[in-house]
């Protein structure tokens, strides 16, 4: 029996090439057991014919679930399903019983709601999306990273992508990070410094697990990174959210018995301001003085397109109190989930033994495929390909704004890739956010970046990293027009 060729159809937008998705398409059938053994497929003409592709596309896939055992071709008679392709279980799921377990009870800490910002899984299909930290497909090098991927692949680095590191890291990676990356930010360190985590959060998780108790208090910025807050409070710590200013966290307000600082002093987030030197050596000095340790998160220098950075406050650091946070999830993408930490040896030694103990250590390949692409430079051609790209989009921007008469709050003096807003008196950002998502806009509230029970409601962020530049007036325009609308609202009630 033929399957007949209509069964076979490929969902617009899919992921993966088009014979990827023949081949997938194909696979699920049979392990769905919509397929069975013995059936015969269309040919692949009239496949290709039908799904509007070429031949050669249809005729690889054929051939690929042929050496997966999926098919077998049969001579000049075509393609059938594999006696031996995957047989789908057959079995008769028992009722489900009820659940008995006071689960209330049984939790003895609780890690849901939180703070953390979420965004629609579809926000790639919004029109204008205002969204900040996500990777633009058209800025990726994509040619080059699969190359890497491939290499890093092949039979040289079998080990590196296989072996159990325990709590080692890819030496590669950890090699470009202290030569090529560190040294930009002032920072020299060994490689028994330097620790590769699962990103920033993964970084800031070991500091405060190591650092933070119940007896400890802890200074963070306010406004600050959402889930930050949210992993300090699950620590227990005493925590002391310090209003920032135009300049970043002023160190004359951290309080008696702080024992630990956090701030993002090259881009404060969310609300961009830039530090100044004066303000880090006065920082460092206060730090001194209550024998505090500071986390220096340091997560979007590479995004310095308007002039060159400040030097990192661990940089400025002569006592080894500063661990240093970086990260690859607004220089490439977010979903690598590579970062890294610089500390003194002993604290960089016990963060590799508890990380060790909770996950091992960052895959191996993602690792290797990463230090590839540091090292043979297309880490730093796709910085000034970005570069340049968010710096156009910061200029339309900005004009589009004044054009419209909405309020900036605050802007990276390098650059970096969002900008603070500041809605009307009487404007909730989270309500106008609503409003703009049915308008295929998305903008980011202000409110959760904020502590405390009376939060202010009219700031939002707008990312331009992901949005092209052509859309970004109309986008603009929107807001504004949104705004105005709440605004009457606001005042009609």
């Amino acid at each position: 029996m033929t399957i007949a060729v209509e069964t076979f159809f490929l969902t617009p937008g899919a992921p993966g090439t088009l014979q990827a998705q023949v081949q997938q398409m194909i696979a699920e059938g049979i392990l769905s057991g919509r397929f069975h053994v013995g059936e015969k497929l269309p040919s692949s003409r009239r496949l290709a014919t039908h799904l509007g592709v070429s031949r050669i596309t249809v005729t690889l896939a054929y051939t690929e679930l042929v050496a997966n055992d999926y098919l077998s071709a049969r001579g000049r008679s075509g393609y059938y399903v594999s006696e031996n392709a995957p047989v789908p279980p057959v079995y008769t799921p028992h009722p489900r019983a009820a659940d008995t377990v006071d689960w209330s009870r049984a939790l003895v800490q609780r890690f849901t709601g939180g703070d953390t910002p979420s965004k629609p899984d579809d926000w790639r299909a919004f029109r204008y999306p205002f969204i900040y930290g996500q990777a633009d497909p058209t800025l990726f090098d994509h040619a080059n990273w699969r190359q890497c991927a491939l290499r890093a692949l092949g039979q040289k680095d079998f080990a590196a992508m296989t072996d159990d590191y325990v709590d080692r890291d890819d030496p590669l990676l950890v090699e470009y990070i202290a030569r090529h990356t560190l040294p930009r930010r002032g920072i020299s360190a060994r490689p028994q410094e330097i620790l590769i985590t699962l990103g920033a959060q993964n970084a800031l998780w070991l500091t405060s697990r190591m650092l933070l108790n119940r007896r400890r208090q802890a200074v963070i910025e306010d406004p600050c990174y959402p889930a930050q807050r949210d992993l300090l409070t699950h620590s227990g710590c005493r925590l002391v959210p310090v209003r920032v200013d135009a300049d970043g966290l002023p160190p004359e307000a951290i309080p008696e018995g702080t024992d630990l600082i956090f701030t993002t002093p090259s881009h404060q987030c969310p609300t961009t301001a830039t530090m100044p030197l004066h303000r880090r050596q006065a920082l460092l000095a206060r730090a001194r003085g209550l024998d505090a340790l500071v986390v220096e998160d340091d997560y979007e220098f590479e995004m310095a397109f308007l002039a060159a950075p400040s030097p990192a406050l661990k940089s400025l650091d002569t006592d080894g109190r500063v661990i240093y946070v970086g990260s690859f999830s607004k220089s490439l993408f977010p979903g690598l989930r590579l970062g890294y930490m610089v500390g003194s040896e002993a604290f960089i030694r016990e963060a590799r033994a508890l990380r060790a103990a909770m996950l091992r250590h960052p895959p191996g390949h993602i690792q290797r495929t990463a230090a590839y692409f540091l090292s043979l430079g297309h880490y730093d051609s796709q910085i000034r390909r970005m570069g340049r790209a968010l710096h156009e989009r910061r200029r339309v921007l900005e004009a589009a704004i004044a054009a419209e008469g909405l309020t900036i709050a605050g802007r990276g003096v390098y650059g970096g890739s969002s900008l603070w807003m500041q809605a009307p008196e009487g404007v909730d950002s989270a309500r106008l956010a609503a409003r703009l998502q049915a308008d295929s806009v998305f903008i980011e509230p202000g409110a959760p970046f904020f502590a405390g029970p009376e939060r202010p409601s009219r700031f939002y962020r707008l990312g331009y990293s992901s949005i092209p530049t052509a859309r970004i007036g109309e986008g603009i325009a929107r807001i504004a027009a949104a705004t105005r609308a709440s605004r009457r609202e606001t005042a009609a009630q």
